[in-house]
């Protein structure tokens, strides 16, 4: 399952839980390919075209963004405040993908406007089942806004 080539931008922190989402996405013949932003500063510099990601076309969004919380120098719903208040990126499909239990991070995670909030099962079959969900419905069945 494919996307128009456009990659998921994977924000995460975490090598291991880096390498079981890329597990997962393989296991489930999910194909696009994967960028990962190390902490929330790297993740909006490549939305941004900004620090490493300088001159990158920043009208190529891509077709899904999985957010985690915790992160360093930037954390995950920063991200998603300065994502949802920007014009150019305002509309990016952003899942938050995390291990946090903490009843507020999903409510101001929707608050501040993400598509989907998931957390991430210890199990990893649970775990691509998620993946697999999630791929199907945002990168086959979802009819995402246009771009600019």
């Amino acid at each position: 399952m494919k996307n128009e080539n456009r990659v998921i931008l994977l924000v995460e922190d975490n090598s291991s839980d880096v390498e079981l989402t890329r597990r997962a996405l393989l296991k489930e013949n999910i194909v696009n390919e994967i960028v990962v932003a190390e902490d929330g500063q790297e993740a909006l510099d490549y939305m941004f075209g900004e620090g490493r990601h300088k001159g990158r076309d920043i009208t190529q969004l891509p077709a899904l963004l999985l957010l985690d919380i915790n992160l360093p120098i930037i954390d995950g719903l920063e991200v998603l405040r300065r994502l949802r208040a920007d014009p150019r990126t305002h509309r990016q499909l952003i899942v938050i993908l995390t291990s946090s239990k903490e009843e507020q991070d999903l409510i101001k995670s929707y608050d501040l406007g993400v598509n989907s909030y998931i957390r991430k099962p210890v199990d990893f079959n649970q775990f691509s089942d998620a993946i697999k969900y999630l791929g199907l419905y945002w990168l086959a069945i979802n009819e995402p806004p246009p771009t600019r």
